[in-house]
């Protein structure tokens, strides 16, 4: 990954996605607790741009980012990289946020460190530029977990940006987060996809998918109802699900 960028637009203003690392996943079916959570999932992205996954509540959505990114295995189906199994190496070129970071016992700067010792880096210029990228760079020395949450998130997508992955997932990381948190982690999404950095992006939030998204994965019941170019499915969504789901009628 290039040196972190000024935040670009919303995806209103964007260029065309950047082209990146096919991602297709083939026939996905999870069960757990005897219920199909997983059913029959087929879908293919370009891994450029950001990718919103949008589904009511048990849809579906946050399972099938595990399962894309390798963290749980499908009962049935396969995930393919660029027309390949996914497996170790191909776990390295991507990374993950979560909705609650997951950090280290140790100050901002080390866990940015500890991530690129981890590659093999020892590169102090590299962390103060992700720290700084993310609004971090004033609490470089303070106790990672004595951050805010939405300073605690940033610090998170830091470390992911870290790694240089080709391929970002993030599964709902502004929930819970005031208005100004979500704008700055909006703004270093809108930056990594301006630096070629594919985006798979779970939300509930259909505002922040329209202001971000240059496709919608709309899931319901574990199946994946639309894929369509964020325009095409705000304006004309093909489903009544969808339709439902955009009006802000329950879907069940």
């Amino acid at each position: 990954m290039h040196e972190p960028r000024p935040a670009g637009p919303a995806a209103a203003t964007n260029p065309a996605p950047p082209a990146g690392p096919r991602l297709r996943a083939e026939a996905i079916t999870l069960t757990q607790g005897g219920r199909r959570l997983l059913d029959g999932v087929d879908l293919d992205l370009a891994g450029g741009g950001i990718t919103m996954v949008l589904g009511p509540n048990g849809a579906g959505k946050s399972l099938l980012l595990k399962v894309l990114h390798g963290l749980i295995a499908p009962d049935t189906g396969r995930v393919l990289w660029d027309g390949r199994p996914a497996g170790q190496a191909t776990r390295r070129r991507q990374a993950m946020v979560f909705q609650r970071p997951v950090l280290l016992r140790r100050s901002a700067a080390a866990n940015i460190d500890f991530v690129l010792r981890a590659r093999g880096r020892r590169d102090r210029a590299r962390r103060d530029a992700l720290l700084a990228h993310v609004g971090l760079d004033a609490h470089a020395s303070r106790p990672a977990r004595r951050l805010s949450g939405g300073e605690q998130q940033r610090l998170a997508l830091a470390r992911a940006l870290a790694t240089g992955p080709e391929l970002l997932f993030l599964d709902e990381p502004t929930a819970s987060l005031d208005p100004a948190s979500v704008l700055r982690i909006e703004q270093v999404v809108a930056a990594a996809r301006a630096d070629d950095t594919g985006v798979v992006f779970v939300t509930h939030d259909v505002g922040q998918a329209r202001r971000l998204a240059d496709d919608i994965v709309f899931l319901h019941r574990g199946r994946v109802v639309e894929h369509a170019p964020a325009a095409r499915f705000f304006d004309a969504p093909a489903s009544a699900a969808a339709r439902d789901f955009l009006a802000g009628r329950i879907v069940v």
